[in-house]
């Protein structure tokens, strides 16, 4: 089918508004969009691959994955902003995840020496969101617009804070019903959103939030929880990920060792489980008539999520769509700053708990042949730390504490002094 400009946008535009002349012109936009969206896989997985390759001489971890639009994201967009298909530029998407705000200036500057010296792919547009934020919500990230063999592609680097950020509004946008991150919802909502990414930002940049906004932030929380709980949708999800699944994903992962994968998963939003994860290969045609079909089989309105991701290994999904995994109740909905801190520490290093741990043995000069017994510790020295017998394990796991068997006392590892000293 010859895909014209003129025929793509009437295709956007009749499933925008939900208008067709008959049955028979439905099928044929439907299939005019689902063919403009599979123009964008193949110079999106290049693209991938390519940034994939340079990324490895840079040096620094981090996490890469791609994905095409959702179709209800999609349409959504083209109502909200009411603009053509045609004029979209992220129908296909590519997301680099590293450590450390700095750091995403780091490989801006890298990938833009890149591209200078290919002739695949163009820098279009940059446009940076991280220092004020992108509107009312406090989106925060980096985008730069690239253009590969006709098609505009989206790449989001953003630091790992500020991809903590992006999950939990995804997250709740979810239970609350309100698509948060486009400005729909409450202000009360939104603005919670807000200052919890400003004093994000006061965190990256080495400053601390000032006691007033630590209050605000915890009376926006309180007023939140109430106006989502309010909304009715709110159940308590007790959502969890089976590591037996995650097994047979990476032996399957095995049995393919592409570069790329594309996987087509399917959440269910009302159970907060996976319903499907499957493995469709790089085939534009394979993977556009199946991510269609699953599409069809389980709609948004229905509260399921399909999605299509490009990735080098499942364990990368699990950092780029980190709101798919590990959900707990919901009957607490949202975090205090101090329990987002945690939140996004613990995802990394040793966490609040962890660093609260050292600093007592530190204190407490527990080096080496001087130890002291894991109850004394829990119970006397630790007493509030949170997670404590979870943090202590991950602590014994890097090799910071030493400890010769499960129950035995603990001490700190002199032969790591410095990284302690750093830490606490």
């Amino acid at each position: 089918m010859a895909l014209t400009k003129s025929k793509i946008d009437r295709a956007g535009m009749a499933l925008a508004k939900d208008q067709f002349r008959d049955a028979d012109e439905m099928v044929e936009l439907e299939d005019v969009f689902d063919q403009y969206r599979k123009a964008h896989l193949e110079p999106l997985s290049n693209t991938t691959l390519e940034l994939q390759s340079w990324l490895n001489e840079y040096g620094a971890d981090y996490y890469i994955a791609q994905r095409l639009k959702r179709k209800p994201q999609i349409i959504r967009k083209l109502n909200r902003l009411s603009v053509r298909l045609t004029q979209l530029q992220d129908i296909g998407g590519c997301r680099i995840i590293v450590e450390k705000n700095a750091h995403v200036d780091e490989i801006l500057s890298f990938l833009e020496r890149k591209v200078g010296n290919n002739k695949d792919i163009n820098i279009f547009r940059k446009t940076d969101y991280r220092g004020r934020g992108r509107d009312i919500t406090g989106y925060r990230s980096a985008h730069v617009l690239l253009e590969r063999a006709g098609r505009k592609l989206e790449l989001q680097l953003r630091s790992r804070v500020q991809h903590y950020w992006a999950e939990s509004i995804e997250r709740t946008s979810v239970i609350y019903g309100s698509h948060l991150k486009e400005g729909e919802g409450d202000a009360v909502v939104i603005s919670y959103f807000q200052r919890l990414s400003d004093a994000f930002y006061e965190i990256e940049s080495g400053r601390a939030p000032s006691a007033r906004s630590r209050i605000e932030i915890d009376r926006l929380k309180v007023e939140a929880e109430g106006i989502i709980r309010d909304a009715g949708r709110v159940a308590v999800i007790d959502g969890f990920v089976n590591e037996d699944v995650i097994k047979t994903l990476v032996e399957t992962e095995r049995r393919n060792p592409n570069p790329i994968n594309n996987w087509i998963i399917v959440f269910d939003w009302n159970s907060g489980e996976f319903v499907s994860w499957d493995i469709v290969g790089r085939s534009p045609d394979e993977a556009i008539e199946a991510y269609v079909r699953y599409e069809h089989n389980f709609p948004a309105e229905s509260n399921f999520e399909v999605v299509l991701i490009g990735s080098s290994r499942v364990a990368t999904v699990r950092k780029t769509h980190g709101h798919y995994f590990g959900i707990e109740d919901y009957s607490k909905i949202l975090e205090s700053l101090d329990e987002s801190i945690e939140g996004f520490t613990l995802s990394g290093n040793v966490g609040v708990s962890g660093r609260q741990i050292l600093l007592k043995l530190y204190t407490k000069h527990f080096w080496g042949k001087k130890t002291v017994t894991q109850d004394t510790l829990r119970n006397h020295f630790c007493k509030g730390v949170a997670s404590f017998d979870g943090a202590l394990e991950t602590l014994v796991e890097r090799g910071l504490v030493l400890r010769e068997h499960a129950n035995g006392p603990v001490s700190l590892n002199i032969k790591l002094r410095h990284e302690i000293d750093q830490i606490v």
